[in-house]
């Protein structure tokens, strides 16, 4: 496995792969990376010939207030994680590399960002978008994967994708799990024991979401509210919010139908950690 921190050195070696006739998997993390990380490194290895995996924490998708600083970092641990699910090549540019001069240029999605997490954190999605336009720029046609945790991010960038008809094929992966259904993230670290005892509960909500639909209930707000009181009921946990939405739009159906995804965000202390799930009426 070669690292690489440079992207006039990226580009150059992925588009003599091509040349060859090799494809491309490419995996966009921000690093500290975990299992959830290493499933997407093994799809991209099952199916492209030269698999690249970023770890770059991104400026431009924090917030104020936000824990740009505090982000867990750890290059030898991601190396190594990286060098055992089958990536070729692993790209840690500086903030300096991926940024050189203040940036001018952003990319927003409308509408499908503006709800959720687009509506507490404001300036999220155009810092997501702009980056992953901008590692797609660097790593050229790929194939690029994503952990369905983060589904609104996948429906963000699946739509900068066809809208502005960028040569990436985005493939969605199950969320991995704990053995208790807490969703894996980076940000599960902030946890205190406490607090991780208690953050299976939003899997737990959402789950109880699902199985009120599947047993009937069509009112979106009959399953927002319960999904809440499940989740209120835990005194360690903050709600930010609990939806039930089309997977495709983001818009509520009333009544509920189609593809649906169930999503909330909860804080528990430090750590605000987001889940989903999907059920088909």
């Amino acid at each position: 496995m070669r690292t690489i921190s440079t992207i006039a050195e990226l580009r150059a070696g992925l588009d003599g792969h091509r040349a060859a006739g090799r494809t491309v998997g490419f995996v966009p993390t921000m690093g500290y990376l975990h299992d959830g990380h290493a499933s997407l490194m093994r799809a991209a290895r099952a199916e492209t010939d030269v698999v690249v995996a970023s770890i770059f924490v991104n400026p431009l998708q924090f917030g104020a207030g936000e824990d740009l600083d505090a982000y867990p970092r750890d290059l030898a641990r991601d190396t190594e994680l990286a060098f055992r699910a089958g990536v070729d090549v692993l790209f840690t540019p500086t903030v300096g590399e991926m940024y050189p001069r203040p940036v001018l240029t952003t990319v927003s999605v409308a509408e499908v960002s503006e709800r959720l997490e687009g509506a507490t954190r404001p300036t999220h999605f155009a810092g997501v978008a702009t980056v992953v336009a901008k590692l797609f720029a660097i790593v050229g046609p790929c194939r690029a994967y994503f952990g369905a945790k983060d589904y609104q991010q996948i429906a963000v960038v699946r739509r900068m994708v066809d809208d502005l008809s960028l040569p990436v094929v985005v493939v969605a992966c199950p969320t991995r799990r704990e053995r208790d259904g807490l969703a894996m993230s980076s940000r599960n670290v902030y946890l205190t024991p406490d607090e991780r005892a208690a953050a299976p509960v939003v899997h737990t909500a959402l789950r109880a979401g699902v199985a009120a639909i599947t047993a009937g209930e069509r009112d979106p707000a009959a399953v927002q509210a319960l999904m809440a009181q499940i989740i209120e009921a835990e005194p360690l946990a903050q709600l930010d919010y609990a939806a039930v939405v089309d997977a495709d739009s983001f818009t509520v159906p009333q009544p509920l139908a189609g593809n649906l995804r169930l999503l909330a965000a909860v804080r528990f202390g430090r750590a605000r950690l987001i889940d989903n799930v999907g059920v088909t009426v």
